[in-house]
């Protein structure tokens, strides 16, 4: 089906709709957002001497959700200029116009009755073959469907966003009986190429994928904290990034989401799976009725089961439910002993079998939590899916689960999995141990760089279909890799193009990154055609690595930490200047050193979702890889004839010396980071075969080396207004002394030194500068405390 989206309307304009409004203005769709008109006046309004009539009055509703959800942090929308795509409306006005929009997507109350009224409204209005979907997180599709048109029918499905829309991966595609197959395959490519979702196909059951599996543990993590006896703040370190899923743990994630909407779903689930033995023995919670009756709801109504208060000394004090008594006491940072011997496991392999082995209380959570999970996800299958792969999607893209249900089981082992699902007394499905008596010892291999997963229906292993369009480094790192060290690995992509892909602690760049940076580009001068720089980590690199400057700093090894900045700087120049292209591809946090190696690429291929800028201020340094020398570059290359030079570098100074950084490649564009011609992708899977076709793009158009730029400076006079500038920081207490001293520096290379008047110099010269500059703040007491801190607590320090 070839259809093109331009216009969508969304009916509703609650935390949901407006979040699906913003994110589908992110992509750079018309969106009409409606919904109800209001009853009565506010007294504002009855002072303008509005009336109900007033357009702005009945247009009220969706423009406050609208500006509340553009003020909310972290943001809906890629750049606030994007609002201007969304239209708002009323129901009573403005639902004929769904006429012009080519999807209509409904995110009104969970009430079928209501539902089904809106879409006989629709039904009546809309154009034969526009598509209508439902963002239902539970109502069956096929009763929503129930006496509208067969066109209606034959373009109705349910398109399962989950909160917050910009940010959660997760896509569920519900068919109804009559759902056109060809509108899921529709949705199915646009939600991966143009959302940036994964979308997931479920059939119409109750709770679909995610919610069906997702409520199912975090409502049984519950159940087990109470039945084996710990308190909230420990099954919250036990079931958070030790596990790699959200660090808020279980209770957290339960404030945070809504305990109405959790507690909600649960008995949803109770009411219409009523097959499901394992939903129908979820024993009654008490501290969950508690909260509920109390109308503590988590983050939302300020108590759940945390909650803050306010300090007279303004600092805050934090409480916890204790599930005993019922009453709220001083919260206790958790520290548990099986979490702790976890972490220095290693892999996430090794940390789950120490967790696993734990023989106090902690190991008993684990091990339940586990057996009850496996046994409940393979239950389900076919009964929500026809195979198990979606339910690891689902549950990795709409819970932040870094690994999956069935994915953890082959961390376990397939056979150990299954002894430990019987040890605690439930039962697998016969299709798990139909693979076990084959030999198997898990549910998903590679093979050939592709990732396979069984298929009990035809008891073989089959590719997971759709991997022809993505590069997974997982995949091909065991076949492919062409070296590496214990920071880097190089790969072959095909077609002459290869990747160098960061491996050391967080991406932080150290001299073994750098050594890879560099041997991947004399490997592909000599034998291929182009590089990328990517990797699929959380983050693409959260800068140089603190700890060695820290160590060479302190013990006054200055020769050595000038060879270190002076190999940084020398890296990005051959980024920059090499004899073949070289695509950067930054997602996540891409902090100093990563912002730099982005920005000296050929081209950027960033991920929509990037953080990106130069935070080296917070550690009391300048940029020292050639990030000031760049910035001052770009400032000075892209005046227009009669633009103030001056003020010009001064937006790229003033992002440096506050350690600005971008919320999206988007902004990043805003500041000069991101340029006109470099490439943003809102679906990072896609990202490195992205960053590979650009490479073969520029190697084919016939590139040549670059040559080496002259950058014209300004000068003493600009460094003197600079200087004026931050004085005055300091004078108004919006910068502290050292804050000066490090502007200053930034100041001086960004001008170009002790210059008379404007000049024309190389790149090589603001380099040595810059390597002064922060080779001198290296000396500076008030930097190494700051560093200190940062290392210490992740947090900047000012001093």
């Amino acid at each position: 089906m070839r259809r093109h989206i331009k216009h969508v309307t969304v009916l509703g304009s609650g935390v949901m709709g407006s979040g699906i409004a913003c994110h589908l203005a992110n992509i750079g769709l018309e969106v009409l957002m409606l919904d109800m008109v209001p009853r009565e006046l506010t007294p504002q309004e009855q002072a303008k001497g509005l009336t109900l009539e007033s357009k702005i009055v009945r247009n009220r509703t969706a423009q406050s959700h609208l500006d509340a959800a553009l003020k909310s942090n972290p943001s809906p929308i890629y750049d606030k200029a994007f609002a201007s795509r969304i239209t708002v409306g009323n129901f009573d006005d403005d639902l004929d116009k769904i006429k012009n929009s080519d999807w209509v997507i409904e995110v009104i109350i969970e009430r079928l009755d209501i539902k089904k009224s809106m879409f006989e409204k629709v039904d009546a209005l809309r154009t034969p073959g526009t598509f209508i979907t439902t963002n239902t997180s539970g109502i069956p599709i096929h009763l929503m469907a129930e006496g509208r048109t067969e066109d209606f029918q034959k373009h109705f499905c349910g398109t399962h966003f989950f909160n917050p829309p910009r940010y959660l991966k997760l896509f569920e595609i519900i068919p109804g009986p009559k759902t056109d197959h060809k509108v899921v395959e529709f949705f199915q490519n646009y939600a991966s190429l143009y959302l940036g979702k994964t979308p997931v196909l479920c059939k119409d059951t109750p709770g679909f994928i995610g919610n069906r599996v997702g409520v199912y543990s975090m409502a049984k993590i519950m159940e087990l904290t109470q039945e084996i006896g710990l308190t909230i703040e420990e099954v919250d370190t036990l079931t958070g990034s030790i596990l790699g899923r959200p660090k808020t743990g279980t209770f957290k994630l339960g404030d945070l989401v809504g305990l109405d909407t959790a507690y909600n779903v649960t008995k949803g689930l109770q009411q219409n799976a009523t097959q499901d033995q394992m939903i129908q023995e979820l024993k009654e919670s008490k501290f969950l009725d508690f909260l509920i009756n109390n109308k503590f709801l988590g983050d939302k109504t300020g108590k759940g089961f945390y909650y803050k208060e306010k300090a007279e000394d303004g600092s805050w004090n934090r409480f916890a439910l204790d599930l005993d008594s019922l009453t709220y006491r001083p919260m206790v940072r958790a520290k548990v002993a099986a979490v702790e011997a976890a972490k220095q496991a290693g892999s996430t392999k090794n940390k789950l079998t120490v967790l696993l082995k734990d023989s106090g209380k902690a190991g008993e959570l684990i091990r339940k939590h586990f057996a009850s999970l496996f046994a409940y996800v393979s239950q389900r299958v076919p009964e929500i899916t026809d195979v198990f792969y979606p339910i690891d999607d689902a549950i990795r893209t709409g819970y932040a689960w870094k690994i999956g249900p069935f994915e953890t089981w082959d961390l376990v082992g397939l056979q150990k999995g299954i002894e430990l699902v019987e040890a605690e007394g439930y039962q697998v499905a016969d299709w798990v141990k139909e693979l076990a008596k084959t030999g198997a010892d898990s549910f998903y291999k590679i093979e050939n760089g592709k990732k396979l997963f069984y298929n009990q229906n035809t008891k073989t292993f089959d590719p997971i279909p759709g991997q022809d369009a993505f590069i997974i480094l997982d995949n091909i790192r065991k076949t492919n890799e062409i070296w590496s060290n214990k920071e880097c690995s190089i790969q072959d992509l095909g077609d002459g193009i290869i990747n160098i892909e960061f491996r050391s602690k967080m991406n932080s760049l150290g001299g073994g990154v750098l050594q890879g940076i560099n041997k991947g580009i004399d490997l592909a001068e000599k034998e291929y055609r182009g590089v990328v720089i990517g990797n699929q980590a959380d983050n693409f690199s959260v800068g140089a690595n603190l700890a060695m400057i820290m160590m060479m700093a302190a013990e006054q090894d200055w020769w050595e930490l000038n060879m270190a900045i002076k190999m940084f700087q020398d890296t990005m120049m051959r980024v920059r200047y090499s004899s073949i292209p070289v695509i950067s591809a930054p997602h996540g946090m891409a902090l100093g050193g990563g912002c730099e190696v982005s920005i000296h690429a050929d081209k950027m291929v960033a991920a929509a979702e990037t953080y990106i800028g130069l935070v080296e201020v917070g550690v009391g340094l300048i940029p020292g890889g050639g990030g000031s020398k760049e910035f001052t570059r770009r400032a000075m290359m892209n005046l227009l004839k009669d633009d103030v030079k001056v003020n010009h570098l001064r937006d790229y100074f003033m992002n440096i010396a506050t350690a600005k950084v971008a919320t999206s490649a988007y902004e990043a564009k805003n500041m000069g980071i991101v340029r006109d011609q470099d490439v943003i992708v809102v679906n990072t899977d896609r990202q490195i075969a992205e960053a590979k076709k650009q490479a073969i793009l520029l190697a084919e158009a016939g590139y040549t080396q670059p040559v080496r730029e002259k950058i014209r400076v300004l000068g003493r006079e600009a460094m003197g207004m600079f200087y004026v500038g931050t004085d005055s920081m300091v004078a108004g207490n919006f910068a502290t002394d050292h804050d000066r001293l490090i502007a200053n520096k930034l100041g001086y290379v960004m001008t170009g030194g002790n210059l008379s008047e404007s000049t024309e110099v190389s790149e090589q010269y603001l380099l040595d500068l810059e390597r002064e500059a922060f080779l001198s703040l290296c000396g500076e007491r008030k930097t190494l405390e700051r560093i200190q801190h940062m290392l210490k607590t992740g947090k900047p320090l000012r001093n």
